[in-house]
Parts: C-alpha cells; structure tokens; sequence
C-alpha cells in the first residue's frame, strides 16, 4: 500500500474562502440553514409590534422580534426565551401563523412566525434601536427584511389576526 499525501494534489492555501465560492441559485445544499421564530405581538387594538436592528449586515431594518431555535427546545419555548432576551418581556405564544422559507444570499432561513400577545406592560429593548406598534394599515410605513415581506402583506391585506 502506499501513501498518498493530498497536499501533492491540492493546494489548501489558495482554497476559496466561503464568501468567494459561487453558488449557484439550483443548489441551496450550499448554503448555511438558519431556523429561527419571530413573535407577531398584537395588542389588544390589533396594532402589531415591530423592532428596528441596531446591529450587522441588516442593521436599520424591521423585524418581528425573535431568533434562531437552541437545542433542545421547542419553537414556542425558544419564541419565549428570545423575547425575554431581547426584550425583557414575557409573552403568551399563541398558534403558528406561518412559516417562512426565504433564501438570502449566504443561508437559507426558515422563519416560525407565531401569534402572540405580551403578558404585562413591561418591555425594555436590550438588542433593538427602536420599536413601534404599527396598525396593519400603517406596516408598509417601515423597511421590513426580506423574509418578513410575504407576512407583512398577509397582515396588511387579510387583517390574519
């Protein structure tokens, strides 16, 4: 038997970095997978909250509170987790609305979107620039991420409360 070294065969120092790999749009396999869920928080006059980035790549931007799911938990016990992270808050989790698959150029995302309500008056922003309440009239007023686009329609256009 011989031995065989790779490094006569490939040189691992000009290997591509993820970044410059090109990938092409018929092969998501490529791309990192991301699953997180997002509290749609109504209150009680059916306004929904709504929370700036303060940090990264999409910094600026609208989103629906919430983050990637740790293992072990269940969506709902990781939306609860999440919010009081990010918000001080406790929340009551209601049913899914929808899941959201969306692919952004470097990972794929699914996004669980539940309904939920605030379980007191208490919110503090720990990680977010700013927050609102938006009437569902008034949701196309803010740049919502991508991914949160198709939701934002449906709750803009169908009033899915």
């Amino acid at each position: 038997m011989h031995s065989i070294s790779l490094n006569n065969y490939w040189n691992w120092e000009k290997m591509p970095t993820p970044p410059e790999i090109e990938r092409h749009p018929m092969q998501p396999f490529l791309r990192r997978k991301i699953e997180v869920v997002a509290a749609v928080i109504f209150d009680e006059q059916g306004r929904i909250f709504a929370t700036q980035r303060g940090y990264g790549e999409w910094k600026d931007w609208w989103e629906f509170p919430g983050g990637k799911i740790e293992a072990g938990e269940t969506p709902q016990q990781a939306l609860k987790r999440e919010i009081h992270e990010e918000l001080d808050a406790e929340i009551e989790v209601g049913e899914l609305l929808r899941t959201i698959d969306y692919d952004y150029p470097t990972f794929h995302l699914t996004m669980h979107c539940f309904k939920c309500k605030l379980a007191g008056n208490h919110v503090t922003l720990l990680e977010h620039e700013a927050a609102k309440w938006l009437a569902p009239n008034e949701l196309q007023s803010v740049k919502w991420l991508p991914a949160d686009e198709d939701l934002i329609d449906a709750l803009a256009h169908t009033h899915l409360k």
